[in-house]
């Protein structure tokens, strides 16, 4: 009787198993990293604009408040938009014939929204952004003294403004289970407010003064792991602020 299976086959069979088993694993690895990447988070991507604005010539070279144009962050779930208005307060005067800022010029004499030149759609590109079904306040965020720079990274120098971090549930559950690791008070200004003490860092910045550890990785937006004492000044920032650790990490706090 002829023989139906050549010697290859053997060899054929166990690489079909082998590749039964690694093939899913690779495309779950291969999958995750992909979601994970910068092409799908678009972190550290800078989104084209209908207008190019600057924190870092705003915020740091001119010195401008954050609130002047976030006039919500310290009150309300969002940060706010400025309006053109506040835009032409100073461009009324400054970059008057700036064919960049003529989408403002026309959105204030208009009084209809910034609108896109190219494509004449109205509105700016979101760049950091939760779910639809995630719920984020920053008036409580900022109150207790989280600073800007742990979500949207070293915003202070972004000549166009990019997503500083990812969003995952994850990266927002490591600071709801750790809030002592995130909270501080500058040793020099035991006095300050969380909301003050959020503020007085780009202060810090702009004067030029020195930063210690913890606040030069803010600046950079780069990760910091605090010290046994930073740690135990955390605590007690926990307790002032009556922050409730237990109820952070319930559903309802995000998902509402």
């Amino acid at each position: 009787m002829p023989q139906l299976f050549r010697p290859v086959a053997n060899t054929l069979a166990r690489a079909s198993l082998v590749a039964l088993v690694t093939v899913p694993i690779g495309a779950m690895f291969a999958g995750s990293a992909l979601s994970r990447s910068s092409a799908n988070t678009k972190v550290g991507i800078a989104l084209e604009q209908p207008v190019p604005f600057s924190h870092q010539h705003h915020a740091m070279e001119l010195g401008i408040d954050c609130r002047f144009c976030h006039t919500s962050v310290e009150k309300g779930p969002t940060a706010g938009i400025p309006s053109s208005d506040t835009c032409m307060m100073c461009h009324s005067q400054i970059w008057t014939d700036s064919p960049l800022l003529e989408p403002v010029r026309q959105s204030y004499a208009t009084g209809r929204p910034i609108r896109w030149d190219t494509t004449g759609d109205v509105g700016w590109t979101k760049i950091a952004k939760v779910p639809e079904f995630v719920y984020f306040n920053h008036s409580i965020h900022v109150n207790r003294g989280i600073s800007c720079n742990y979500c949207h990274g070293p915003i202070q120098t972004m000549p166009l403004t990019y997503k500083g971090k990812p969003f995952f549930m994850q990266w927002c559950l490591n600071c709801h289970r750790n809030p002592e690791k995130f909270l501080y008070t500058d040793p020099q200004f035991p006095q300050l407010s969380g909301r003050e003490q959020v503020l007085h860092l780009y202060y810090k910045i702009q004067a030029g003064g020195l930063l210690s550890p913890r606040e030069q990785a803010l600046s950079n937006g780069t990760d910091y792991t605090p010290t046994p004492t930073e740690l135990a000044e955390g605590r007690k920032l926990v307790a002032k602020y009556h922050i409730h650790k237990s109820s952070l990490e319930d559903c309802s706090i995000c998902h509402h």
